[in-house]
């Protein structure tokens, strides 16, 4: 057949749209409960059930209240959490970070008491336990990359030791992720993945979860580390360097801004790739539906997908509850 010859009245694209059944018929992308990691803010105290005013729906749990929680979300599907901790004291060093009985510690502790089948992923990172709320050892008010190796390093072996099933370390150090897999390796915790957050930005949708996790620096910012927002081919290069040095999942946060990036990484490289829908993507949508500018259900699935579409085997997302009984419905 010429390709004239195929061209309409003949060829009718709408064919396949007429009907619901045979839309999902055809549907190239699937968006499954099964895709959603769940983060979880966890803080010092008892019977705290908190939420977080940037955040409608989120919650700052005390480690005695994350059982219910975490058994409703087993209970959606949903496979995975990752802890975000505020520690009960913050220093120079972020000690809290890899105390034995930190608040991020704990919290694993009283997950996998509740629900021993919930993938645990522990967020590695100083942020939110230093004074100057930086991601590391800060010298000369400039973070000192390769001091902060060494407690990253231990930060990710308290979590192992505590019971997490992952670590992920996001703070943006170079040769994070070989120190956290030579320290896990050698303390007999070669099983254990990293997902690395590999291509992070020092992006401006970060706003809410920086209220969340109290982890808003004191001076300067963040951008002599995460990445500057123009640029692909260095993303590119970061996630080559963390599969090199022992990723097993690599991450691309934020999500939503980010699309063509995920794509890029996906076509590239054959690791799984997570995507981080963050706060400010979570907030700006919640906020536009309660003041009735669109429909959030829609809205928030469309988003989800288009995550998937772009390549993201694992979606860490806020909407992860109420998409999951959305999918169900």
């Amino acid at each position: 057949m010429k390709l004239n010859e195929a061209l309409f009245p003949k060829l009718r694209l709408r064919r396949l749209r007429r009907t619901p059944a045979l839309r999902r018929m055809v549907r190239e992308t699937t968006l499954s409960v099964e895709d959603f990691i769940y983060p979880l803010f966890v803080a010092p105290g008892h019977g705290l059930r908190s939420e977080i005013g940037s955040m409608p729906g989120c919650y700052h749990f005390s480690p005695d209240t994350l059982p219910d929680e975490v058994e409703e979300i087993s209970g959606l599907g949903i496979p995975a959490v990752i802890l975000f901790g505020l520690p009960e004291t913050k220093d120079e060093a972020g000690s809290e970070a890899y105390h034995p009985r930190g608040i991020v510690q704990e919290a694993i502790r009283a997950i996998k008491g509740a629900v021993p089948e919930l993938l645990v992923i522990t967020d590695v990172c100083l942020c939110e336990y230093t004074s100057h709320g930086h991601c590391g050892v800060v010298v000369d008010r400039e973070v000192d990359n390769d001091q902060t190796l060494e407690l990253l390093a231990r930060t990710a072996l308290s979590h192992a030791e505590a019971g997490a099933d992952m670590v992920a370390p996001s703070d943006m150090m170079d040769g994070r992720v070989a120190a956290i897999r030579a320290r896990l390796d050698e303390s007999g915790f070669s099983h254990l993945p990293i997902m690395a957050y590999a291509a992070k930005y020092a992006s401006a949708f970060y706003g809410p979860f920086r209220e969340a996790a109290e982890s808003a620096p004191q001076f300067g910012d963040r951008r002599g580390y995460q990445m500057d927002p123009p640029n692909v081919r260095e993303a590119l290069r970061e996630v080559e360097q963390d599969i090199l040095e022992g990723a097993d999942i690599v991450m691309v946060k934020p999500a939503l801004a980010y699309l063509d990036v995920i794509a890029r990484v996906r076509q590239d490289f054959h690791h799984p790739v997570a995507a981080y829908n963050v706060s400010g993507e979570y907030a700006m949508l919640k906020a536009a539906a309660r003041n009735g500018w669109l429909d959030g259900q829609q809205a928030a699935l469309e988003v989800l997908t288009a995550i998937k579409r772009a390549g993201a085997d694992l979606i860490l997302t806020y909407h992860a509850k109420e998409a999951a009984r959305w999918l169900k419905s």
